[in-house]
């Protein structure tokens, strides 16, 4: 571009405009801009461009006399009747496009293309895009209401593409968008941002957020990725890659990815070789790309730099955590990651901050699961399924119905508030479906596959995103509750109240009740639910007889390096969510505790466990670490650890070895960590044991060498104790934690804890259960009590309670 700028009326380059013209050039432009001045010489690549102003929009429609026959189209009628919206819509659209620029605005537009052309030695291609002077603010997105326009080139194809843009100010969405949210027609504007377009139909682009869009986690980056222009990840066209960095340790210089998630990618947009019908095509993506991420590790940690970044500066300049809703695209020319959008994300980091909202349900046996995709909302709804496949229908939807299309667009959005749920085929946590849902506050289920199909006959259903990143709909009314709790009232009690936890979905949203960390984090859900098969057998697959098993091993460790690897990334990812939702609290992981018949139940299991008349007490916990049969199985544990304390950075993770029997036995174990690079006390690593075989208590002064703390797993012990297998119905009723046997060796635990300086804690199901057990292990002065999410706050309150009383 020429180093002297031509002076003009109705045009601004990006390097002429910031965050505080938005009156002028509205919020995409003004945002572009900013980044173009402020964050491009800090190493992040915005592509070049200019703004056709929004004075050039009024004084177009001035110069035409539109004014008058817009108000008469647009002033008082009914938005909600399709028909006439999409009557007058058109009418107005049509008015402004047929309307001629005037020699100033067509010459000035054409010159500046001219300029931004000479920047570059090869020709270019243009995105056309809108910029509306309501858009982008922090309660009001008007994201997708207007029209984009992808490798526009030529002179021609230019001034038409900006008519269109012009006229896209009153596409029906957009119309009926502002009168939802209280806009004048006539008070907002509309800029175009016309910009070298990232030749990303060579390579993927996508959508990133500095928050976790599904729960307003504040402390991870959440990319999504697909193969092409960026517009079927907004649009909901495709199921896109999915990639979590967790910012605090990024941050400290750590560079691991948290998580991520393989998406289908099945079609991608390119350029059209004929462009005479369309400027792009989707093509299907090739099935070996498919089956790839579209990103690599590095790219991916480039971006997260990147969302840092642009959010901090965006936050310095308001005064407070501003959260960004990003758009990237990656040159396939080339290589490079360029910033193409950036917006403050409007939803989720909107929502009321004292009020905790949880819905529960519990389906049974008999509940029938329709269909499956990625949750959105983390809420439940009930309703007739009204399955649409066209929005030339949308005006047969009835308020109150579940929403089931093959994909949304903006131009669905007059029915989809009328909507108890939303469930599409196609798209991803980032989709429009899924943007539009979190902004009305209804749940929404994306990427089903074939959910039209399955629900063809319009069922009445439950559409459940509460259980997880897997949103369910099951047939008929499923009951469900919601609880409401005011944050702002609960005091902390003295006594640490953790978590037990599970499942790494549930992480970050459990993460928000108030807690002083995970007091037990069991990784046989994630091996259960993620990784599916017997570590052994990921080791050694031709040991693995069962054909049907081996076929089903060799098919989930494809995209791997080995089994090994596998295990290792996929334990490790599970762990390191669930200690990052906490960090920097306390997250006590318990190392494996299968027993033989748990572990043969795995993928390939039953060729390397086994068979054991009473596995309860059996080959499980300690024992199993430094056998010669399991020791290749513990290394990757202790390898899937190192990485998240490591790697990650994600130094609160404190390790619990289950069911250690003898003195002997610990001993062993620390030495089997240490062989595999966990080492007691290095670089702050804890050791905890749990402490549920009687010997643990009789002993406890000759463990507490070994160990920093142990932490009491009361269904274990009640079992011992009492000598009641609790997985017997025939002597069920003899298994109670409450026993004075059991209430006796819990206090010799404790005070045992306490002689040796120990951090003591209690684990198991008792104070979840019963009320009278947490207000025992109080009075007993336990340092932390780890209770199922649902009834931690009933028991915390309860534990303030009793310790007012022990101080009075």
């Amino acid at each position: 571009m020429s180093n002297t700028p031509t002076l003009f009326e109705f045009i601004k380059f990006f390097n002429q405009v910031g965050i505080e013209d938005i009156a002028i050039v509205g919020g995409k432009n003004a945002s572009l801009g900013e980044m173009f001045q402020a964050l491009t010489p800090q190493g992040i690549l915005v592509p070049n461009g200019f703004a056709i102003t929004a004075q050039a929009y009024r004084t177009h429609l001035s110069d035409n006399h539109l004014w008058e026959p817009l108000h008469h189209i647009l002033d008082d009628f009914d938005e909600d009747d399709m028909v006439e919206l999409a009557k007058r819509g058109n009418q107005a659209r049509t008015l402004i496009f047929n309307a001629p620029f005037s020699d100033k605005l067509e010459q000035e537009i054409l010159q500046a293309y001219q300029q931004l052309k000479a920047g570059f030695l090869d020709d270019i291609s243009l995105a056309i895009r809108s910029s509306a002077t309501a858009e982008d603010l922090p309660t009001a997105s008007f994201a997708g209401q207007q029209d984009t326009y992808l490798n526009v080139t030529g002179e021609c194809a230019l001034l038409n593409a900006c008519k269109r843009c012009f006229a896209s100010l009153f596409t029906d969405r957009a119309i009926h968008y502002r009168i939802d949210n209280g806009f004048d027609h006539f008070s907002v504007g509309l800029s175009i941002g016309v910009q070298k377009m990232v030749r990303s139909d060579q390579a993927s682009s996508g959508v990133m957020f500095s928050i976790d869009t599904e729960t307003g986690f504040k402390d991870t980056v959440f990319i999504t990725a697909a193969y092409g222009l960026g517009e079927n990840v907004v649009q909901g066209a495709v199921e896109p890659d999915e990639f979590y960095v967790h910012k605090p340790t990024f941050e400290q210089g750590y560079r691991c990815i948290l998580k991520r998630h393989l998406g289908e990618k099945k079609i991608k947009m390119v350029y059209a070789k004929d462009t005479t019908k369309s400027p792009v095509i989707n093509v299907p993506t090739p099935i070996k790309d498919q089956e790839a991420f579209c990103l690599t590790d590095e790219e991916v940690l480039t971006l997260a730099d990147y969302a840092i970044q642009i959010e901090q500066h965006y936050s310095k300049q308001a005064g407070y955590t501003k959260p960004m809703d990003i758009e990237w695209a990656k040159d396939g020319e080339h290589g490079k990651l360029y910033i193409v959008q950036a917006r403050p994300e409007t939803v989720t980091s909107q929502g009321t901050k004292n009020i905790l909202k949880t819905y529960q349900m519990s389906p049974d046996n008999t509940t029938k699961t329709l269909a499956q995709g990625r949750s959105v909302g983390q809420k439940i709804a009930q309703g007739q399924v009204h399955v649409i496949e066209s929005v030339n229908d949308i005006h047969q939807f009835v308020a109150g119905e579940i929403l089931v299309s093959d994909i949304t667009s903006p131009d669905w959005e007059p029915i989809m508030k009328l909507a108890s749920a939303i469930v599409t085929n196609r798209g991803g946590r980032t989709c429009h479906a899924a943007i539009i849902a979190r902004e009305l506050g209804i749940p929404a289920i994306v990427g089903c596959g074939d959910a039209t199909l399955k629900l063809h006959n319009n069922p009445y259903v439950t559409v459940s995103c509460a259980q997880g990143e897997t949103g369910n709909i099951y047939l008929g009314k499923i009951p469900f509750q919601i609880i409401e709790t005011d944050l702002s009232q609960l005091k902390p009690p003295k006594t640490e109240m953790m978590v037990s936890l599970a499942n790494p979905d549930l992480a970050f949203q459990t993460s928000f009740l108030p807690n002083r960390g995970v007091g037990l984090a069991r990784m046989e859900f994630i091996i259960n639910e993620s990784i599916k098969a017997h570590p052994l057998a990921l080791l050694y697959p031709e040991r693995v007889n069962d054909a049907k098993a081996q076929k089903k091993i060799f098919q989930l460790i494809k995209n791997s390096p080995s089994g090994r690897d596998f295990f290792i990334h996929k334990l490790a990812e599970g762990i390191g969510t669930i200690t990052a939702a906490f960090y920097p609290k306390p997250v006590i992981v318990r190392l494996s505790d299968f027993k033989s018949n748990e572990y043969a139940k795995l993928l390939g299991g039953q060729a390397f466990e086994p068979k054991e008349e009473n596995p309860m007490i059996g080959f499980r916990g300690a024992s199993r670490y430094s056998a010669k049969q399991f020791e290749p199985a513990f290394e990757l544990e202790c390898l899937a650890i190192k990485k998240v304390r490591e790697q990650m950075g994600l130094t609160n993770l404190i390790i619990m070895v289950p069911f250690v029997r003898r003195v002997a036995e610990a001993k062993q174990v620390i030495h089997t960590l240490a062989k595999y690079g966990l080492n007691r006390g290095e670089n702050g690593l804890k050791l905890y044991m749990m402490c549920e075989i009687p010997n643990n208590i009789l002993q406890i002064d000759a463990f507490a060498p070994y160990f920093d703390g142990i932490s009491i797993g009361t269904n274990d012990l009640t079992q011992l104790i009492l000598g009641v297998d609790r997985d017997s119905e025939l002597v069920a009723n003899n298994y109670d934690e409450r026993d004075e046997g059991v209430k006796k060796m819990i206090q010799w635990a404790i005070e045992g804890a306490k002689r040796n300086g120990l951090h003591s804690g209690v684990c198991g199901q008792a104070p979840s259960d019963y009320p009278e057990m947490a207000q025992f292990f109080v009075e007993l002065g336990v340092d932390s009590l780890s209770l199922t999410p649902d009834s931690l706050l009933k028991t915390s309150q309860l534990v303030l309670k009793v310790e007012q009383s022990i101080r009075e």
